[in-house]
Parts: C-alpha cells; sequence; structure tokens
C-alpha cells in the first residue's frame, strides 16, 4: 500500500491544533510551564482554516451567465467578510468584482467551516486557502480551454472570467458546459504578488449595501417557510431556577394554540401566529425551585482576587523578590460590570423536521455545532440536517450558543409542520450569554531611571471560551485557566525585568460566554490605566514612557509604530487646554497592535468624547474601508461599554430587560470624529474585528485622570 500524502499547508494546520492538544494533555505532567506555553500558542498562532479545502467546487459555483458564485463558509455579521472575500477571489480568478456573487454556505453544500465564524479570522483564516483555490480554479478552466483551443495554457490570455487566444474567446461558463469531469493541477499555481492584485487593498464598496438599503429580507427573522407556525419557550427569569413542574391546561385552550409541548428541559408552544404564542406563553403556571437569591454584591463579593482557582499566565524575573526590596510599590484594583451583547437582532429561527430530514435556517456563528446538536436531539445523522445560515443582526459572540435551534426543531417534529421561533428582547436580556464581570489587582515598582522594574497583574473572571459550545467545562483543570479570559491580561512591555500574570477563575452562578473581545477591554483598562498612573509618578511623558519600555523585535516595533502613529496623529499633550484632555492605551490582540488617544472634556457633569484617534497594525489590509469601519465599529461599542453599559443582578434576577433601562452610547454620544491611521507591519492580513475595542476604556479613563486629577477604576466611568 502506497503512502497516503498530505500538503504542507494541511499538516501546519493539524500540526498547530495537535501541539495545544498535547500542551494540554502534558500539563498533567509539566503543570504551569507548560500551560503558559499552551495558553501563548493559542494567543500568538496563526490564523488557521479548519475545513475541506481539496474540492474547490465546493466553493465556486460558474452561472450560465458567466458570473461566480462562492459558497461562504463564514457568515456575515455586518463585518463586511462578504466584500472582503470577494476582492481575494476575484483577484485569483481573474474576474470581476460584479462578477463575484458571495452567498452564505449551506451545509448540504459540504463547504463546512469546521469551528466558527468569530475571533476575527473570517479574513486572516482565508487568506491563504481561498487564494490558492481560486487559483486552482482558474488554471483547472484554462486547461479545459487549452484542450478546447487546441493550445498550451501558456498561450492563453485571461481576463474578466473570459480566455482568448488569436482573436478566439470563450467565457468561462461556456468553457466549462457539458464538462463533467476536472482534473486538478498536482501543483498548487503560484500566487500572484501583492503588487499584482486589481480589487485586493482598494476601498471595494459593501457588496451587500444595495440589498440592505433596499430591505431585503437577509436576516433570521426575514425567514419563512410555506404553513409555518410560530414558537414560544418558557424561561425562567431568576438566576439558577430549576424547572419543577407547569400547568398548560389554560394555555391549551387558548385562540390560535396549536399543541403544547413538554420535553425535560423546557416547556414549548405552537400556535397559529407569534402573538397567540406569546399570550399562551404566559398562561403557563410554572412552577421553579429557586436556592438562592442572588444580589450585585454577591457576585461581586466571590469574584475578588484570591478566590476561586489560579494559573500564572505569564512570569519573567523574580517578582515577589523585587517587590519586598524597599516599600515604594504601587498598588490599584478595577473592576468591571457584567455586560449584555444587546444586539439588535435577537437570537431566532426556523425549523423544519420531516420524517428522516431537517433544515434549519438560522442567524448563528456556528453553523456546524448548530448541525451536530440538533442532529444529536432528533437522532438524525449530521447529514440529514441542512442547516442554513442567514446573515446576522449583530453577532458579537452571542450567536455561539443555539440552543434555540434544537428547541424549534423538537416542536417542529412535534405538529409534523415549520416552526418559527425567536426570542422577544427580554428573553434576550435574561437568558444572554453575558461578559462576566472582573476584577483586577495591580502592583508596580519604579527604578531610579523612571522606568518599571517590576508589574504584576492579577484578575479574576467567569467562563468567557470554557463551558461554551468549543471548549468543556472540563477542558479548565487541563489548561489552568480560560483562554478566553486572558485576552489583553499579558504585559506587552517587554523591557520590564520582572513581570507577572496571574489569572483567577470563578464559576459565576449565571451564564457567560464570548462577548466582542472576550476579556480584551477589561483588561486592558486595568493594565492601561495601571501603566498611565505609573507614567505619572514616573513624572515621564506618557507617550515615551511606554515606549521606552519596549524591546525593539518585531513585536515590539510593531507596538511602538502604532503607539507612535496615534500620538503623532492626535498632537497628543499631557496638558488640559480649554477644559479637553488627551488619554493615550495600548494593547495587542492576537498579534495585531492598536494604539488609540481619546479627547474629552466633563460637559454638564457627563463625560464627553470628542475625537478619538486609531493607529493600528492588522499587516495586509483587503479592504481600507471595511478594516476603517471595524475601527470605528469597535470604538463606539467600547465607548459605550465604558460609559454606559451595566448588567446587575436584583433579587435573583438580571436586569434591566430593555433598550432604554440597559443605557447605551446614542448618536449623540458617539465622537464628532474618529481617524483611523493603518500601518503594515507584516506581509498578511491579521485580526481587524476585535483588536480596536482594547485601548478604547483606559484611553478615555486616562484622559478624565487629567481632567479631575483622580483615576476610575471601574467600568462605566464616571466623574469622580
Amino acid at each position: 500500500m502506497g503512502k497516503k500524502t498530505i500538503s504542507r499547508r494541511k499538516f501546519i494546520v493539524r500540526g498547530a491544533l495537535g501541539t495545544i492538544g498535547v500542551l494540554a494533555v502534558g500539563t498533567y505532567v509539566f503543570r504551569n510551564p507548560l500551560r503558559r506555553k499552551a495558553l501563548q500558542l493559542v494567543d500568538t498562532l496563526d490564523s488557521l482554516y479548519v475545513g475541506n479545502t481539496s474540492d474547490p467546487m465546493l466553493w465556486f459555483e460558474i452561472t450560465k451567465k458567466n458570473t461566480v458564485v462562492l459558497h461562504s463558509p463564514k457568515v456575515e455579521m455586518g463585518q463586511g467578510v462578504f466584500t472582503g472575500l470577494a476582492q481575494i477571489a476575484a483577484d485569483e480568478l481573474e474576474v470581476g468584482m460584479d462578477q463575484i456573487n458571495v452567498v452564505h454556505a449551506s451545509t448540504d453544500s459540504g463547504n463546512i467551516d469546521g469551528i466558527s465564524t468569530g475571533g476575527s479570522l473570517s479574513i486572516s483564516s482565508l487568506w491563504h486557502p481561498l487564494r490558492e483555490l481560486a487559483a486552482v480554479t482558474r488554471e483547472v478552466i484554462k486547461a479545459e480551454a487549452a484542450k478546447k483551443f487546441g493550445t498550451a495554457i501558456s498561450q492563453l490570455q485571461v481576463s474578466n472570467g473570459i480566455i482568448r487566444f488569436k482573436g478566439m474567446s470563450m467565457s468561462y461558463a461556456e468553457i466549462m458546459a457539458g464538462v463533467q469531469k476536472w482534473e486538478l493541477p498536482k501543483e498548487t499555481p503560484v500566487l500572484k504578488e501583492l503588487k499584482d492584485y486589481k480589487f485586493i487593498g482598494k476601498p471595494i464598496p459593501r457588496i451587500d449595501l444595495q440589498d440592505k438599503v433596499f430591505g431585503k429580507p437577509l436576516f433570521g427573522m426575514d425567514a419563512e417557510m410555506p404553513e409555518m407556525l410560530y414558537g414560544a419557550v418558557v424561561r425562567p427569569n431568576r438566576i439558577g431556577a430549576i424547572f419543577v413542574e407547569a400547568d398548560t391546561a389554560q394555555a391549551e385552550s387558548m385562540p390560535g394554540v396549536v399543541k403544547i409541548i413538554r420535553q425535560l428541559d423546557f416547556v414549548g408552544v405552537v400556535a397559529k401566529s407569534y402573538m397567540e404564542a406569546e399570550n399562551a406563553k404566559h398562561a403557563i403556571k410554572v412552577k421553579w425551585k429557586v436556592s438562592r437569591i442572588w444580589q450585585t454584591e454577591d457576585i461581586e463579593d466571590m469574584l475578588k482576587v484570591g478566590r476561586g482557582s489560579s494559573q500564572v499566565i505569564q512570569v519573567k524575573g523574580n517578582v515577589e523578590d523585587s517587590f519586598s526590596e524597599g516599600d515604594d510599590v504601587v498598588t490599584m484594583e478595577f473592576k468591571s460590570p457584567i455586560g449584555a451583547h444587546a444586539q439588535i437582532e435577537p437570537n431566532g429561527v426556523v425549523a423544519s423536521v420531516e420524517k428522516d430530514r431537517a433544515t434549519i435556517i438560522i442567524s448563528t456563528q456556528v453553523v456546524s455545532i448548530t448541525r451536530k446538536e440538533v442532529a444529536k436531539s432528533l437522532g438524525f445523522k449530521e447529514d440529514q440536517v441542512n442547516v442554513i445560515p442567514t446573515h446576522l443582526g449583530g453577532g458579537f459572540g452571542r450567536r455561539l450558543h443555539t440552543p434555540h435551534a434544537v428547541q424549534a426543531a423538537l416542536m417542529s417534529r412535534a405538529v409534523a409542520k415549520p416552526v418559527k421561533y425567536f426570542f422577544n428582547r427580554q428573553e434576550e436580556f435574561q437568558n444572554d450569554m453575558f461578559r462576566p464581570p472582573t476584577h483586577h489587582i495591580l502592583r508596580g515598582k519604579l527604578k531610579h531611571d523612571g522606568l518599571i522594574e517590576t508589574i504584576e497583574h492579577q484578575f479574576s473572571t467567569g467562563d468567557v471560551a470554557h463551558n461554551s459550545a468549543f471548549i468543556p467545562h472540563s477542558a479548565l483543570p487541563v489548561l489552568g485557566t480560560d483562554f478566553g479570559a486572558v485576552r489583553g491580561a499579558y504585559i506587552r512591555y517587554s523591557r520590564i525585568p520582572n513581570q507577572r500574570v496571574k489569572a483567577w477563575h470563578v464559576d459565576l452562578p449565571f451564564a457567560t460566554s464570548w462577548w466582542r473581545g472576550l476579556g480584551l477591554l477589561a483588561n486592558t483598562f486595568a493594565i492601561e490605566s495601571f501603566m498611565d498612573e505609573l507614567a505619572i509618578k514616573s513624572g515621564l511623558d506618557p507617550v515615551e514612557f511606554r515606549l521606552r519600555q519596549i524591546n525593539d523585535d518585531a513585536a515590539g516595533t510593531r507596538l511602538k509604530a502604532v503607539i507612535k502613529a496615534a500620538a503623532e496623529a492626535s498632537g497628543y499633550t499631557d496638558e488640559v487646554i480649554n477644559n479637553s484632555a488627551m488619554g493615550l492605551a495600548a494593547s495587542v490582540d492576537t498579534g495585531t497592535p492598536c494604539a488609540q488617544v481619546a479627547e474629552v472634556s466633563i460637559i454638564d457633569n457627563e463625560i464627553k468624547v470628542h475625537k478619538v484617534t486609531c493607529a493600528m497594525d492588522p499587516g495586509v489590509i483587503v479592504n481600507p474601508d471595511q478594516v476603517r469601519a471595524q475601527c470605528e465599529g469597535a470604538i463606539i461599542m467600547g465607548l459605550s461599554a465604558s460609559l454606559y453599559e451595566r448588567m446587575y443582578v436584583k433579587d435573583g434576577a438580571l436586569q434591566p430587560t430593555m433598550y432604554g433601562p440597559y443605557n447605551m452610547a446614542l448618536i449623540r454620544h458617539a465622537p464628532k470624529e474618529i481617524d483611523v491611521i493603518l500601518l503594515q507591519g507584516i506581509d498578511k492580513p491579521g485580526p481587524v474585528g476585535e483588536p480596536p475595542l482594547g485601548p478604547v476604556a483606559a484611553a478615555i479613563g486616562n484622559a478624565l485622570r487629567r481632567l479631575t486629577g483622580k483615576r476610575a477604576n471601574s467600568l462605566p466611568l464616571t466623574v469622580v
């Protein structure tokens, strides 16, 4: 038997993921050193795509009109990914942008993302495989054209989906007509140089803009099926509530009710209309068992640094010996609250279950996981379930959890008709997978030259990546901490001789999980606020103070560059001028460095952000407009979380439960100007969607410190 071969790229993908697994298992033997190695590998690992890249025909479809349909395994949730992917494909396919149509790949197509859409990885993870797939598709078509023209491939000219030879021409569609079997090239074609691309690097308009402007039904809530009914599910409104029993007699006789469905973990209503389903749901008398009535103070108390399990995730030098020598140690505390996703489109799904087949139309970031969960609940094989993803009306990690797809599927099977089911706004707020609250303690010590001798960051939080759709709770003892919670927690100032970061994990009584940037916002707020305080204590300019703490290696050079660019573009000054001040902060997230300067004043005792200058180095920029839009969106979202947003617990319930009471930034709160400077420090695209969220809170807080002379140490920020 001959040896099975594997491409170098597939080997790299499997090898890298396998390394994490080996390191994780090895931690039981080597404990902390290998745990730190595994966590840092996750933090710095190149963007990977886990899916089928062996068959271009799963990705590309050439239509009779000579257009190309790209079946994208990544979902469009407003980040502009379809436009970026179209640019990448068009350049290697040698077609025009107006010839590319990007659609969501259903699971029936076979083009299934093995992980998800998230982590700011859509463009960066597909950068290499999508170019290869497009180039292979182009060369396959050229090979067939060479046969039909009776010439060598090298003699053909290609542009805009047309192949020409000595005055003759054929379109891709004409060449492919009638061909049943395609022979893939033995070697992957040489990809173009960056300078030769026509679309990559250009500010191409959004390809989905017209559909959205004219209200084309694109989203999960728009989905419909013939003879569709409506579902509703009874949900608890207290933390830790356990279902005991339900009296459904009144609901069963209400107008429009088709059936009441009782399952082990939920009670559902299927009715002829949405309102009839909702009315019947409220008529069901449910008995819940609640073992404890939680309050916000209880959550804050259990979350204090020093409680729960811990893991040192970064260590250098000797922190304890340094702190014990002398008393000049600066210590500060910081906190962040529970945060809701608050995306504009609530979670929803349309499910149709037949005897041996299920169709699920859903707004989800986890197409593959949704299919697996639905198949398991129905007793089906996975290939009996077709998940059709839609555009997302906001994701931010909220669409990584789709148990409602299972519930809708079970309701559909019970009534033998399609069922549409989506959360109302109160359910969305009370049953969110929240951003966990955090508590931070930082200690630092300055040397005689005003630079930092020692720094320590300890922080406590709940689940982020663990206990989610991706990572089971049982993985926590292996890695020692939650790799999502440590985003932004590392000390990036590499010249500091003594450093330590210690993560504490607490099992919170309510569900917490992925939220845009994961731990990035809270961790950067704590670290960069503390760095600013040390800069003030040292008497050095905050920009120069930071630059002098960074090594001149590859990562340090990129971080220095964004700090300098943000400071120069904003005209950063440490002085308060006309009752306005500036604050600077920087962070590195998944390899993408970002620095921001916020210009802030206090008007009628309220914090007003007038301008944010953002410098970021995401590497190769596929679409500069798209990247700038992501920076602007992250800054606005970060500003909202920094100044307004907070969930709390009162008498066992998570509150607020509506927009309005859940305070968010409005248009009038947005900065009048957001200036984005883009740098390129590496020769491939890096993550974009989350890194600009990191510095926002700290930059505003640092400006506030100069205005008031006092340090605000809790989010949302208020005038101290």
